[in-house]
């Protein structure tokens, strides 16, 4: 049923995206500075049926295999065949018929805009709940983005399932999409206009995490994250106190991920290399790591460069030979630990 309702809502009752009732699934001032010029090259019927939230390009792609969960108008999609340039590709998930039409119609439109020789984009119908069923293969996608898209999933469990299945090792969903502070009740979580505007579906947080934990990502890191203020009164008068937030997320592939930030006395030297970051490496919203600077990390921070596609643009500073304790600054302690005797009131994720 709830399918239904959102193809419905995206493949009839919208037209344009302005004719989004809140700004939940849209942010385009949020889009990464290396983003914004490829912009330029998006059909305009694409960009207008575009009904994303947030971040959904991560840096150091070119040459990647990437799946967009729920690729709608393809606008997405097409931003991504920019940045993994002609050596790579691009494969869009969606199940609304009139999206995408629209995605297909302009394959070879951008295309020839993006001056390859042939295009490094296609797209299936499905239910990115069913992902097994689309003729896959496992573990052969470097990264897997999805842009306010899970929320409106019947089955989230199975998304992340699905996504990690279809990653290689060391790969990474890279994620956007909306997140309450609370449990919503029936009543929210099945009205048709809340569902389509990524809100009604929205997860509260702890139970997304318990569930990307679940499926194989084992220490998922918040990249950015900010309020969302509901300014049509028929629908903030829907949600009561329910408080909403716009997140992007990094979830990797990678086993030997351990509960808790440990620290093995490592350490590791940024290149400068990624070309859209050359000053400093943002891993997540506490790594942001200058070029040339040694920068001690715990050791999943140490799996999550060493051990996936950014291992080339770091230097390597220790191993796991010796153990020292929890990471300072990871906000988890030995129970009864006083701050006197070392504990520390931060956190590092």
């Amino acid at each position: 049923m709830q399918h239904e309702v959102i193809k419905d809502y995206y493949g009839k009752v919208l037209k344009t995206n302005a004719d989004l009732k809140t700004t939940a699934c849209c942010s385009p001032d949020a889009l990464p500075p290396h983003v914004r010029p490829l912009l330029s090259n998006i059909h305009p019927e694409v960009d207008a049926k575009y009904y994303g939230c947030g971040l959904i390009a991560p840096s150091c792609l070119e040459g990647r295999r990437v799946l967009d969960l729920g690729s709608g108008s393809g606008r997405d999609a097409y931003i991504l065949a920019q940045l993994v340039g002609p050596r790579g590709e691009v494969v869009g998930v969606d199940m609304t018929e009139e999206q995408l039409a629209t995605a297909n119609a302009h394959l070879d439109w951008h295309r020839e805009r993006f001056g390859y020789q042939r295009s490094n984009v296609r797209f299936v119908r499905g239910y990115i709940e069913r992902l097994g069923d689309l003729g896959l293969e496992p573990a052969s996608f470097d990264v897997v983005v999805s842009n306010c898209v899970v929320n409106l999933s019947v089955d989230k469990p199975a998304v992340f399932r699905g996504a990690c299945e279809l990653l290689k090792p060391g790969g990474e969903m890279y994620f956007s999409d909306v997140y309450c502070d609370r449990r919503l009740p029936a009543g929210v979580r099945q009205d048709p206009v809340l569902l389509g505007e990524c809100l009604g579906g929205a997860m509260y947080w702890n139970d997304f995490l318990s569930v990307a934990k679940a499926a194989g990502f084992l220490d998922p890191r918040l990249v950015t994250s900010r309020p969302l203020d509901v300014t049509d009164l028929a629908v903030k008068a829907k949600l009561g106190a329910a408080g909403f937030y716009s997140a992007t997320y990094r979830l990797f592939k990678l086993d030997g991920l351990e509960p808790l930030c440990e620290d093995y006395g490592q350490a590791v030297v940024y290149k400068g290399t990624v070309i859209e970051e050359p000053d400093a490496f943002v891993l997540d919203g506490h790594h942001r790591i200058e070029k040339g600077k040694v920068f001690p990390v715990c050791g999943n921070t140490w799996r999550m460069l060493a051990d996936t596609r950014f291992r080339g643009h770091f230097d390597f500073i220790g191993d796991f030979s010796t153990h020292y304790g929890i990471f300072p600054g990871c906000g988890t302690s030995i129970p009864f630990m006083t701050a006197a005797q070392g504990a520390s009131p931060g956190g590092c994720c």
